[in-house]
């Protein structure tokens, strides 16, 4: 039997809560969440399925060594003394990336850099032979964390971020990340428990991500590879009883998903991707402008996410744009739970509705709010007298 060791999974600023509960929901052991990341303990059999399922990780890293440090010189020789023939041979490429919270050192990438001079001056003397580099499709990806004076030495199990899902062929302008766009309907409560609009839906990862969590589809169903089966230890058997065990898992949806886009050539894109991700059955995307449409059965509760424009990736007019935004939804939405993400805080202030909730998160470096707003039939107060009087009966 497997043993269980230490995980970590990293994943954007405001969705540690969010992972948390999906490696909870998946089975992993010891869960305790950290800056933009989450450690757990689960066997190798987990490793794959956190790689395969988790919709809001980037990275899910096995960490292998830590020592503590006080010097650079320090730095080199002890990872020069650590045995890295365990992890990689000398006939195989390896890559290392860094990250930094400490003071003893000011460069990720110089950081890296001694990391790989360390590895290379270790089997060369040992072997007589070195590995050789390679950044784009290395055999063993290394990860090196050091806060403090604590280094962390890392392998990383998922090669490139988890957010490249493997669906999306085409793109627009600044496309939303498919971690962050996945995390957002997390936040926002989808389940698929209702029809559901992203109404300036671009290239359609909005509406992919919230019908694969409506169907119970693996995140990382389409993607091509993970760094994992390139290690010695990869058991090819295993990942495929993993694999099959969640495609059993998928469940049908009852509901529709609708996206709208003003622009024939995102539609386009957007159709293009969700063949790709085998959702046509599930989509529909129609040439459309938001502010012209109005909810078809205003009885039905519906669950809108959406990333309007914003002045960093299009000229738009703002206070036009926000204002047109909350009128809309006030007057032809009703019975709607909205939600959408925005860097333009200015922006915010013209919609004229007060968000229920406010959220902080990061787009790309963007400091952004992801707001939810409840559109009711009629007016709030009446829509609270109606529930009082529900609760009295």
């Amino acid at each position: 039997m497997e043993k269980n060791y230490k995980m970590i999974a990293k994943t954007f600023f405001g969705f540690e809560d969010v992972l948390a509960d999906e490696l909870r929901n998946l089975g992993a052991m010891r869960i305790s969440k950290g800056v933009r990341s989450v450690q757990f303990e689960g066997d190798k059999g987990f490793m794959y399925k956190a790689n395969l399922c988790l919709r809001t990780a980037l990275k899910i890293l096995k960490p292998i060594h830590s020592f503590y440090v006080r010097s650079e010189k320090d730095y080199y020789q002890k990872l020069y003394e650590f045995n890295w023939q365990d992890y990689l041979s000398a006939n195989q490429t390896f890559a290392i990336t860094a990250t930094l919270q400490t003071e003893l050192f000011s460069h990720s990438q110089y950081v890296a850099l001694k990391a790989k001079d360390a590895i290379a001056d270790a089997f060369r003397n040992a072997t007589g032979n070195r590995p050789n580099v390679d950044v784009l499709h290395p055999d063993v990806a290394f990860h090196i964390h050091i806060q403090r004076n604590e280094v962390i030495v890392s392998l990383d199990s998922s090669g490139e971020s988890l957010h490249q899902r493997g669906y999306r062929l085409a793109t627009n302008i600044a496309p939303i990340n498919e971690v962050l766009a996945a995390g957002i309907l997390l936040m926002s409560g989808w389940q698929g428990q209702c029809n559901f609009l992203d109404p300036m839906c671009g290239s359609g990862t909005f509406l992919i991500e919230a019908a694969m969590i409506a169907c119970n589809i693996p995140a990382n169903v389409h993607r091509k590879e993970f760094a994992f089966e390139r290690w010695n230890d990869f058991d090819a058997n295993l990942f495929n009883v993993i694999f099959s065990s969640c495609i059993k898992k998928i469940r049908e949806f009852n509901y529709q998903i609708t996206g709208y886009d003003k622009a024939p050539s995102a539609v386009a894109k957007a159709k293009e991707n969700l063949k790709k991700a085998e959702l046509s059955d599930y989509i529909q995307v129609s040439q459309k402008d938001f502010f012209t449409t109005e909810k078809d059965n205003k009885q039905e509760p519906l669950h809108i996410v959406f990333n309007p424009p914003y002045n960093e990736r299009l000229q738009v007019d703002t206070e036009q744009l926000y204002s047109a935004i909350g009128s809309t939804l006030k007057h032809k939405y009703p019975n709607t739970e909205a939600w959408f993400i925005t860097s333009n805080l200015e922006g915010l202030k013209h919609v004229g509705l007060r968000p229920t909730r406010k959220i902080k998160l990061f787009n790309g470096k963007l400091e952004s709010r992801l707001v939810q707003y409840k559109m009711y039939e009629g007016t709030k107060k009446i829509h609270k007298l109606e529930n009082n009087e529900d609760k009295d009966n």
